[in-house]
């Protein structure tokens, strides 16, 4: 049987319970046509690059499915009749991945604080990050202020 990664955004609005539900419904429609759900991968709630029917975020979840195309094609039937499916896309792959995909992956990497506490503003130099300190809208360095009596000296 073909292999597919599967991946569909539903409604920030629904619970993640709702979200499970409407998972198992889905893996449901695969396993009665015949086909299996090998792995069923929760990415949580994230942030949409645009907004799409309104929302700005959306629970994205990802299922590994080895099925025919026609368990495939019903199940999709279905998320087009759920309102609460903002999007979903279809792969076709050679083989699935084995082990968390590369969103958890991402995900276990940014829970890690390799460089340590490095304080506000990234090592005290401030908000823009240079060294610089005051500057003209220019971006020169503004010159020095002279004394009157430098200026008097001068004339």
């Amino acid at each position: 049987m073909p292999l597919y990664e599967h991946i569909y955004l539903a409604r920030q609005d629904v619970t993640s319970q709702q979200v499970e539900t409407m998972t198992e419904a889905f893996k449901g429609v695969i396993e009665a046509n015949g086909g299996k759900v090998s792995k069923v991968e929760p990415w949580g709630v994230k942030t949409l690059a645009y907004r799409i029917k309104k929302n700005r975020k959306a629970h994205f979840t990802l299922l590994n499915i080895d099925a025919p195309a026609a368990a495939v094609a019903e199940m999709e039937r279905q998320m087009r009749i759920n309102e609460d499916v903002l999007r979903f896309m279809t792969v076709k792959v050679e083989e699935l991945e084995e082990g968390p995909s590369a969103m958890l992956q991402k995900r276990d990497r940014d829970d890690r604080d390799e460089r340590g506490d490095r304080g506000f503003g990234g090592g005290g130099r401030g908000f823009g990050g240079g060294g610089g300190g005051a500057r003209s809208p220019s971006g020169r360095a503004p010159r020095p202020r002279r004394d009157e009596n430098e200026a008097e000296e001068a004339i």
